[in-house]
C-alpha cells in the first residue's frame, strides 16, 4: 500500500500489478506458498528463508509494451529445519505451477539464510550445554542474565563443521530489563551450535576477561544529560504538494523517470532510471536499467580466538530487508512525504506487510548554479533540490539507511548511513585491535563494505568503460614551463582488465559511455562513476573472508550482462565456500568494450571506533556519485526557475 503524508495526515491507496516490474504483492506471496505446498515441497519443519520476485529476463522487460500479457514469477528458498537441507523453487505465479526446483549442495555451496526461528531457540539450547554453563560458572555469571547473540559462522573448512548448519554464539550480560547488554560483553568464550540438532557441539573457552559493568543506555546515569531546549522548530512545507507523481511504482519528478521495487534480501531497487527528452525514443533517455545494493559485508579485524571469524554478510546471510523499519514523519523523514508499504514473506510463507518501508520526498539542496558578472551585470542564482527515495533497516546492533538521490543537474547519488550501537568486546589494551569506549569496554576495528550493482544503459545498452586519471605532463617541448596536466583515458576492454581500484591521488573516475551515441560536439555520451576511494577489504588476500567476499577486494568490476548474475557473494552466502560470487562471474574474461554491461562498485567505511561513537553512534556516511559527462549538450539545469522573492530575480 502507498501512504502519502502531508504534514501529519495520510491517505492510502492499493497498488496493482500493472507492469512486469511492479512490486511483489501480498496476493502473489500467498499464491507462491500455495503453489509450493501443492507441489509437495513443504513439510512440518520446512520454512521459507526468502520469497522474492524473479524478474523476467532483461530482454523481455525491455520489449514489453503496455497492454501485453506478462508472467510473474517468484523465487522461494526453503529451509528444512529437520535436516538442514535447502531447496530453491521457481514459481510461475501467473500459471500456478512450480517451474523448477534445485536441491542445494550445502557442503559445497553454502546454506540457506539463518532463520529468526533458529535465533529464538539459541538461549534455550545453550542452557542444555554443561560446557557452556561451566564457562559461565567460572566467570560467576548467572546464565539467566545472559543474552545470547548467534552469528553467522563463516566457513573455515573445519572437519567437524563441513555440511553442518550452525552458528557461533557470543554472550552479553543484561543487568535488568532496561539495560542494554551491548555494554557488558562476556569475552573469551564462544559457543558453536548445531542448528539442526539443536545442541552445542563445542565451546571455545580461551580466556577469562572482566565484564565491563558501566550501563550503556544513551540516557543512563551518571552520564545522562538533560534534553536541550535551545533548538527552535524547523518546519518544511510544500503548500501545493510534492513535485513528483507515483503511479503504481513509476515515479516521475522534474526530468527524471524510474520505477522502484523492494526485495527482502536486496532491499530497495531502482529500475529504468532515465531522463525525459521528447526527441528520444519513448520520450526518455535511459541511464541505468537497474540499480541496487545487493550485498554488504562487515569484516572484523580482531584476531582473538573467540572473534577472528566475525564477518557478517547482512543481505545474503540474514536477508536484512525483513528488518526494515516503519518510517515515521518528523522522525525519519521530514517534510511532505510519500510512504510506500512493502510486502515480504514470513518464515511460514505468509505475506507480511512492512508499513512505511520506503520514504520518498524532495528536499532543498542549496545553490544549484550562480553567477554575478562584472561586465553585463548578470546576478543569477538557482537553488538545487533532489528527489530522495530511501529505507532504513536494523540488523542486530547496527542500523543502516540507504538513500538514492536524483538531482536537477542529472547527478545520481547513493548514500549509505550507518548508525546504531557498535559491536563490543572486552578492551585488551592499546596494542590490541579495538578502541576503548568506556572503562574496560572495547569496540573492535571493522569495515562496512557495500557492493553496488549498476546495470548500465547510458543512452542504450551498448556501453564501454574508461578509467580516467589526472596525470602530469612531463616538462618538454609540449610543456616547457611544467604547468600542464591532462586526463588519461584507458579503455577497460575485458572483464579481467576491469578489475580496478580507486586512486584519489589521480582523481580517478570510471567513465561509462555509449560508443554509438555522440553529443553535438561529437563526443560519446557518458556518465562518470565517482568513487569515494576509501579502503577496500583490508584482510589478507589469503584469508577466508577475502575468498568468500571477493567482491570487496576491489573497487570496480565490470561484467557482461547475464540474467541471473545478481548476487556478488553468491546465491547461498551463509557458510558459503566463496566459489560462485562476483569473481566467478568475470572468470571468463568476456569482452565488455561496447557491450551490454554491469558495473559493480565496492564502497564503504573503515571504522576505527571513537569514544564519541558510544553509547549510540552518530550517523557515518559513505556512497558514490554518477555524474553526466557529455550526456547533455550543456548544463541541463538552465530551465530551473529562480526563487519567488524579487531579490532572487534578474540583473543586479
Amino acid at each position: 500500500m502507498t501512504a502519502t503524508a502531508h504534514s501529519s495526515t495520510a491517505s492510502t491507496t492499493a497498488p496493482s500489478t500493472e507492469h512486469p516490474l511492479s512490486m511483489l504483492s501480498a496476493a502473489e506471496i500467498a499464491a507462491t506458498k500455495a503453489i509450493v505446498e501443492a507441489a509437495g515441497l513443504l513439510g512440518e519443519q520446512v520454512r521459507f528463508g526468502y520469497i522474492g520476485l524473479e524478474e523476467a529476463p532483461k530482454a523481455e522487460v525491455l520489449a514489453w509494451q503496455p497492454g501485453q500479457p506478462f508472467a510473474r514469477r517468484a523465487t522461494a528458498v526453503l529451509v528444512d529445519r529437520a535436516t538442514g537441507g535447502v531447496t530453491t523453487a521457481t514459481v510461475d505465479v501467473t500459471a500456478g505451477v512450480v517451474v523448477s526446483t534445485r536441491v542445494v549442495d550445502t557442503a559445497a555451496e553454502g546454506h540457506g539464510p539463518i532463520l529468526d526461528e533458529e535465533f529464538e531457540d539459541i538461549e534455550a539450547i545453550l542452557l542444555t550445554s554443561d560446557a557452556w554453563l561451566a564457562a559461565l560458572g567460572k566467570r560467576g555469571i548467572d546464565p539467566m542474565m545472559v543474552r545470547a547473540v548467534p552469528l553467522s559462522p563463516g566457513n573455515f573448512g573445519y572437519e567437524d563443521e563441513v555440511g553442518r548448519r550452525m552458528c557461533r554464539v557470543l554472550a552479553f550480560l543484561q543487568l535488568d530489563d532496561a539495560d542494554l547488554p551491548w555494554g557488558h560483553p562476556i569475552d573469551g568464550v564462544c559457543a558453536y551450535v548445531d542448528l539442526t540438532a539443536g545442541e552445542v557441539f563445542h565451546v571455545d573457552d580461551n580466556k577469562v576477561m572482566d565484564v565491563p559493568m558501566e550501563r550503556a543506555q544513551w540516557d543512563a546515569e551518571p552520564h545522562a544529560s538533560p534534553t536541550r531546549t535551545d533548538l527552535k522548530p524547523i518546519e518544511i512545507t510544500q503548500p501545493e504538494g510534492p513535485s513528483f507523481t507515483v503511479t503504481d511504482n513509476l515515479v516521475e519528478w522534474a526530468n527524471w523517470q524510474f520505477r522502484f521495487t523492494f526485495d527482502a534480501r536486496e532491499g530497495l531497487v531502482l529500475h529504468q532510471i532515465g531522463w525525459k527528452d521528447a526527441s528520444a525514443p519513448g520520450g526518455v533517455r535511459p541511464i541505468i536499467n537497474r540499480a541496487s545494493i545487493p550485498e554488504m559485508v562487515v569484516p572484523y579485524g580482531d584476531p582473538q580466538p573467540s572473534r577472528y571469524w566475525i564477518n557478517y554478510f547482512d543481505q545474503g546471510e540474514y536477508v536484512f530487508g525483513r528488518y526494515t523499519n516503519a518510517l515515521e514523519l518528523g522522525c525519519d523523514c521530514l517534510g511532505d512525504i510519500t510512504y510506500v508499504d512493502a510486502e515480504i514473506s514470513d518464515e511460514q510463507g505468509n505475506p507480511r506487510t512492512m508499513r512505511n518501508a520506503i520514504c520518498m520526498h524532495e528536499e532543498d539542496y542549496g545553490v544549484l548554479w550562480k553567477h554575478t558578472d562584472l561586465f553585463n551585470g548578470m546576478a543569477e542564482t538557482r537553488r538545487n533540490r533532489r528527489m530522495v527515495i530511501s529505507f532504513f533497516v536494523t540488523i542486530g546492533n547496527y542500523d543502516y539507511g540507504f538513500y538514492w538521490y536524483l538531482y536537477l543537474d542529472g547527478t545520481i547519488e547513493l548514500e549509505a548511513k550507518a548508525t546504531g550501537i557498535v559491536f563490543t568486546s572486552a578492551f585488551t589494551g592499546p596494542d590490541g585491535f579495538a578502541t576503548e569506549m568506556a572503562p574496560g569496554l572495547g569496540a573492535p576495528f571493522h569495515q562496512h563494505l557495500f557492493s553496488a550493482r549498476l546495470d548500465m544503459a547510458v543512452d542504450g545498452h551498448v556501453n564501454a568503460v574508461d578509467e580516467v586519471d589526472a596525470v602530469r605532463v612531463p616538462v618538454g617541448p609540449e610543456n616547457p614551463h611544467g604547468n600542464a596536466f591532462r586526463q588519461q583515458h584507458t579503455r577497460l576492454r575485458t572483464e579481467q582488465d576491469a578489475i580496478r581500484d580507486a586512486d584519489n591521488l589521480k582523481s580517478r573516475t570510471w567513465l561509462i559511455t555509449n560508443p554509438e551515441k555522440n553529443n553535438r560536439l561529437g563526443q560519446p555520451v557518458g556518465y562518470a562513476l565517482h568513487p569515494e576511494g576509501q579502503p577496500a577489504l583490508l584482510a589478507d588476500p589469503s584469508s577466508v573472508i577475502a575468498q568468500r567476499g571477493a567482491f570487496a577486494t576491489h573497487h570496480l568490476w565490470v561484467s557482461a550482462h547475464e540474467d541471473g548474475q545478481r548476487w556478488p557473494a553468491g546465491e547461498m552466502v551463509n557458510q558459503s565456500t566463496g566459489k560462485d560470487g562476483l569473481d566467478s562471474f568475470v572468470a571468463g574474461d568476456r569482452d565488455v568494450d561496447g557491450a551490454d554491461l554491469v558495473v559493480w562498485h565496492t564502497f564503504g567505511l573503515t571504522h576505527f571506533p571513537r569514544p564519541e561513537d558510544w553509547p549510540v553512534m552518530p550517523v557515518d556516511m559513505t556512497g558514490f556519485k554518477l555524474k553526466p559527462v557529455g550526456f547533455f549538450d550543456r548544463n541541463p539545469a538552465l530551465d530551473v526557475p529562480s526563487g519567488t522573492t524579487p531579490h532572487c530575480q534578474g540583473r543586479g
